[in-house]
């Protein structure tokens, strides 16, 4: 498995921007499927989108198509989160999460391996 490590949330407001990162550690960072979740008070985790392993394929949840993008950087071990025309209903805390036996369409929590601890986004109205 992999180690992964979450930064960059934090609060901002209606319209605004955030990018979050996901640090991994190990050499087969490359092999992973990498998703993002999120998951607010009360409610289960939810998808919000994945990247192939090479980068070249993205899926993204109805909910953020248009407004967040996800990237990788393989030679830095990165997946990335840019978050673009924040609503309030985005707060969440946000998870990055590896796995390397599905297609990026995979959205099941419970079919990725690793997670990340997460971090608290809050989107002010």
């Amino acid at each position: 498995q992999v180690q992964l490590v979450e930064s960059g949330g934090g609060l901002v407001q209606a319209g605004g921007s955030l990018r979050l990162s996901c640090a991994a550690s190990g050499r087969t960072f490359s092999s992973y499927v990498m998703g993002w979740f999120r998951q607010a008070p009360g409610k289960e985790r939810d998808f919000v989108g994945a990247i192939s392993r090479r980068g070249g394929s993205t899926y993204y949840a109805d909910s953020v198509k248009g407004r967040f993008t996800i990237s990788r950087d393989n030679a830095k071990n990165t997946v990335y989160l840019q978050m673009n025309s924040l609503k309030p209903e985005d707060t969440a805390v946000y998870y990055c999460a590896a796995q390397r036996s599905y297609a990026v369409e995979t959205i099941r929590p419970s079919l990725y391996d690793s997670w990340g601890q997460g971090t608290q986004v809050t989107v002010s109205s």
